[in-house]
């Protein structure tokens, strides 16, 4: 019966994800080749993030020499417990309490941009709005009943969701025009939105370190296969030009 139960919640699950949201995505701006957004990417993420959330699977060591990082610096900056250049990028939260605190552990994030999509996690970080009744008093248009703080909301400035009263069938009615800050925040929005895509490229890329070595790796071999088709090509004729 357990096995049975699981099955079926993990089933219920994956129907949840494959769904999707119901809300239209943005586009994430995803450039892996922009190191400047890939490096704030991962200070974004090394000071809002990884308090509650770990990139397990990830090394500092990889992501200072992918992300042109000098050792130095990155030590200085993005390194705040002692660890080492070798070292897997964890936390040092208790296990059971985050338990306690947040009711689930908080998710490992090293392949969240994989699992979700770029376009879903950047949608997501620019759609909390404040909700008291939420026990973090901020709930999430992307993900409903989210159970997190809005950790960059220092960033963004308190969201709430805007109405505006427009004439709908002739009566005046409130209508969502979506979500807007107070400006307490220490970004403009443009400025926000730019550093969300940041940290979503920074996630994308920690969910695939070698997508771009793996790209020039296929350009190559789809040069030496066209190469090498050519060569076989003629080397066949050669071979049956006295066969009839």
């Amino acid at each position: 019966m357990r096995t049975l139960l699981s099955a079926v919640a993990l089933f219920a699950s994956s129907l949840a994800i494959a769904a999707g949201p119901s809300i239209p995505l943005d586009k994430a701006p995803v450039d892996l080749r922009d190191q400047a957004s890939l490096q704030n990417g991962a200070k974004l993420f090394q000071n809002y993030c990884l308090g509650c959330h770990q990139m397990q699977y990830q090394r500092y060591s990889r992501t200072f020499k992918d992300l042109g990082i000098p050792e130095d610096l990155g030590m200085e900056h993005l390194m705040f417990t002692g660890e080492k250049l070798g070292d897997h990028i964890t936390n040092s939260m208790p296990a059971d309490y985050a338990q306690t605190s947040f009711g689930v552990l908080p998710p490992d994030l090293t392949n969240v941009a994989r699992v979700r999509g770029a376009d879903w996690v950047y949608t997501y970080l620019r759609t909390f709005y404040v909700d008291e009744s939420r026990p973090f008093g901020v709930n999430n248009k992307v993900f409903p009943l989210v159970g997190m703080p809005h950790v960059l909301q220092e960033l963004q400035g308190v969201p709430y969701r805007a109405y505006e009263t427009r004439l709908v069938d002739g009566q005046p009615t409130e209508v969502y025009v979506g979500i807007r800050t107070d400006g307490s925040g220490e970004l403009s929005t443009e400025e926000y939105d730019r550093a969300v895509g940041d940290l979503v490229n920074y996630l994308v890329y920690s969910g695939e370190p070698s997508k771009l070595e793996s790209h020039a790796l296929g350009i190559k071999v789809m040069i030496f296969l066209l190469i090498f088709f050519v060569l076989a090509y003629f080397l066949k004729k050669e071979y049956w030009k006295d066969v009839e």
